[in-house]
């Protein structure tokens, strides 16, 4: 069925479209509840840090990773108007969330009767008919694209699944590895992500088969995630720990005193 050979392009696009449609029918872009707190601020930071300059000063969220908010910011600063401005960031969060959540319907309802492809569709779009995904699409909040990475994370693991099709053995070597870098990049965007990607070695352990599979697969994919958190945090947190002697100032702070004496005394 030539339908099915282009279904996942084709709920993307689809979805993509969806999300596009708000902020057109809105004519325009509102701004989210911590938009003038520290979006902007945070957009500002990416592009030139100001912790030399500025204490606490959008809240001490100012102190969160600010590179996903470098896209509002620039746009904002180029004078580009709200529907613009909400139709790219609309686009730009449905690229990257939908295919994810495809490959998690597919693995769900795999078949290839009509009825599936259906279920699939309709998956997808319930997936995105909640109220946090829905106020995301007319405002400057980013909460899907700090969720896109850990959405890879899951969707992967389950492709990795022999269940999915796969052996055990190409499981372990790389589904399993950029399902842990996404979680690590996932867990780097948003702090917040932590508690769901450390439950992400519950979905490794059934990619292989056999304990020793099994057990390969939990160890590649957690060092993945240190990986890939340490690449997209690194630059971020030692300019942090520059600072103020914390890698993810202001969270505890008391933790890393011995390190800061430490470092003194070096």
């Amino acid at each position: 069925m030539v339908l099915l050979r282009w279904e996942g392009l084709l709920i993307c696009l689809l979805t993509v479209a969806a999300f596009v449609s708000v902020p057109l029918a809105q004519g325009e872009l509102g701004l989210g509840s911590d938009a003038l707190n520290h979006h902007i601020y945070l957009g500002w930071t990416a592009q030139q840090h100001r912790l030399d300059l500025d204490f606490v000063a959008a809240g001490y969220q100012a102190y969160t990773l600010p590179y996903l908010y470098w896209p509002l910011y620039q746009m904002a600063a180029a004078g580009w108007s709200g529907v613009t401005v909400g139709v790219t960031l609309a686009a730009l969060q449905g690229v990257l969330v939908a295919p994810p959540v495809w490959l998690l319907a597919r693995a769900c309802m795999p078949g290839a009767t009509w009825f599936d492809l259906a279920m699939r569709a309709l998956g997808v779009a319930l997936a995105f008919l909640t109220g946090v995904a829905l106020s995301v699409l007319d405002a400057t909040m980013n909460d899907l694209l700090a969720a896109a990475p850990l959405l890879w994370a899951v969707a992967l693991a389950v492709q990795a699944m022999p269940g999915a099709g796969s052996d055990a053995r190409r499981a372990v070597r790389w589904p399993v590895l950029f399902s842990g870098l996404c979680a690590g990049a996932a867990v780097a965007a948003k702090l917040s992500n932590g508690p769901l990607a450390i439950l992400m070695p519950g979905l490794w352990w059934l990619c292989g088969r056999g304990w020793r599979s099994r057990v390969t697969a939990v160890a590649v994919g957690s060092a993945a995630t240190l990986l890939g958190f340490a690449a997209l945090y690194g630059y971020w947190g030692w300019l942090l720990w520059r600072y103020f002697g914390n890698p993810i100032f202001p969270f505890h702070h008391h933790w890393f005193e011995p390190l800061r004496r430490w470092a003194s005394m070096g």
